[in-house]
């Protein structure tokens, strides 16, 4: 494996550049690649089919790789919003003059080089680069051997437009997809200024275990719904149907639902014909199996299934006697992503989003919703799960740091 620190040096260089951009010139260009990916719609899903071919037909996670028409028009649509979002660098966030007469300014300004690991994604190849664009950072992109050739033509896509528009190809850079390289972008603290691995639960520890390059965690979601006691049985049973079942690929699906004893037989019943459909496969503890019996796609739940991020049409149930139970569950095996309640009982609501530590919290809402785009944030680089910098939907106004800046008139010390 060649040396990849050539590559990223001229990123590094390169980045500089950026920052001479009028906002004007940079929500253009983003603008022009909105139009670009549409007009290049054939070639891109040409490439992609070129992946999926590579991959099981029956593995649900090809949702993920999945492109079509009507999602390359989404992620157009989504650079569009990105563009149209305030300029988050050169903000004064604090301006005071000292005693001796110092002028004083802290400022937002863009973290540098953001480099990024992700899975088969590949409209993550074109939401990072365009929040990367807006907060003038150059990027460095990794992504998996499943959607290399996809990858490589939405690159060619973005490079083009940024050598239209003036602006120097070489901040937006494409990584080989071979595993070796990551383990490069481990060491390169001279050219990286931080890295975002984003995908499953082992890929990001293996990337926070070994970076020298300072880490921001995009977590893998175990992410959990409980329906209390008090709750409106048809209203939580539409919640949790929905939380699992209509795109259970991707980390803000529910993977385990906890429910009161008290209502457990009538939610269980009313979201049966749901999970039948997309044909959910159940890993039930005791009381929940003793329910579901009639199920037809139902196993015994072992410990370690309230533990699994299962991106498939596959969930955990288990019934628990209170509220006291399902946040002690909660705070065991959540990942910290995003956690609901179902309950009419307003206090018990608030008594849940107080007391569950994740990144989103909802009460009578689809965990669903843990998303850049769906927040007003435009598209988002991933879920931060940790609370240093970033948490929740890690996206344009968080692709920022700080810088002060002095003026004298000669003052010294």
């Amino acid at each position: 494996m060649k040396t990849i620190l050539p590559l990223l040096a001229k990123t590094h260089k390169a980045a500089t550049s950026l920052q001479a951009l009028s906002g004007k010139q940079l929500q253009q260009t983003l603008r022009s690649l909105a139009e670009e990916l549409v007009k290049q719609s054939a070639t891109l899903l040409k490439a992609n089919a070129l992946d999926l071919a590579k991959q099981d037909p029956g593995n649900p996670r090809n949702d993920r790789l999945l492109l079509t028409p009507e999602r390359i028009k989404n992620i157009a649509s989504s650079i569009k919003k990105v563009a149209g979002l305030p300029d988050p660098t050169g903000q004064v966030l604090a301006k005071r003059t000292l005693p001796n007469g110092l002028q004083l300014e802290k400022i937002s300004v863009p973290l540098g080089v953001v480099g990024a690991i992700y899975e088969s994604r590949p409209n993550v190849t074109f939401d990072i680069a365009a929040l990367c664009l807006r907060s003038r950072n150059a990027c460095v992109l990794k992504g998996s051997s499943e959607a290399a050739h996809t990858n490589e033509a939405g690159v060619k896509i973005i490079k083009k437009v940024l050598k239209d528009q003036g602006i120097n190809p070489e901040v937006v850079a494409l990584l080989p997809p071979a595993r070796e390289v990551v383990d490069q972008l481990f060491t390169a603290t001279q050219y990286i200024d931080v890295l975002i691995p984003r995908g499953s639960d082992s890929l990001i520890q293996y990337v926070r275990k070994n970076s020298l390059v300072p880490v921001i965690e995009t977590g893998a979601g175990v992410c959990h719904v409980y329906v209390h006691s008090k709750a409106d049985a048809q209203m939580a049973a539409q919640i949790v149907v929905n939380a699992k079942t209509s795109r259970p690929s991707v980390c803000n699906a529910m993977d385990t639902l906890l429910i009161d004893k008290s209502i457990a037989g009538k939610v269980l019943k009313l979201i049966q014909p749901g999970f039948k459909e997309k044909e959910v496969e159940v890993f039930a503890d005791t009381k929940a199996h003793a329910i579901l019996k009639n199920y037809p796609h139902l196993q015994k739940a072992k410990p370690a299934d309230f533990d699994r991020e299962f991106l498939s049409q596959k969930c955990a149930i288990k019934v628990v006697d209170d509220i006291e139970e399902a946040l002690a569950h909660i705070a065991i095996h959540s990942t910290k992503h995003s956690e609901a309640i179902v309950s009419a009982d307003k206090a018990v609501s608030e008594r849940f989003i107080r007391e569950v530590d994740a990144a989103a919290v909802y009460s009578n809402a689809s965990t669903r919703f843990t998303d850049g785009e769906e927040f007003g944030l435009g598209a988002e680089i991933g879920i931060s799960t940790q609370k240093l910098h970033a948490r929740g939907p890690f996206a344009l106004e968080k692709l920022v740091t700080e810088k002060w800046v002095i003026r004298g008139k000669g003052q010294i010390r």
